[in-house]
């Protein structure tokens, strides 16, 4: 847990996008490129989440049972 919240509060900005996505949205502009990466970034944390919370609640479950 603390590894993510020091990922998540580094002051480098994080890169998401592959170089076609690059490419977009460097002819978007500056805005418009960075909510297409944080977009990115969200739609890849997501099931990362969802995999992790039924993991820790199958662990959970485990160890009740022990």
């Amino acid at each position: 847990m603390g590894m993510f919240l020091v990922m998540g509060l580094s002051s480098q900005p994080l890169l998401g996008q592959c170089s076609i996505c690059t490419k977009t949205a460097s002819q978007l502009g500056e805005g418009p490129g960075k909510a297409l990466n944080s977009a990115i970034l969200y739609l890849a944390f997501t099931p990362l989440a969802i995999m992790g919370y039924i993991g820790w609640r199958w662990w959970k479950n485990e160890k009740a049972q022990l």
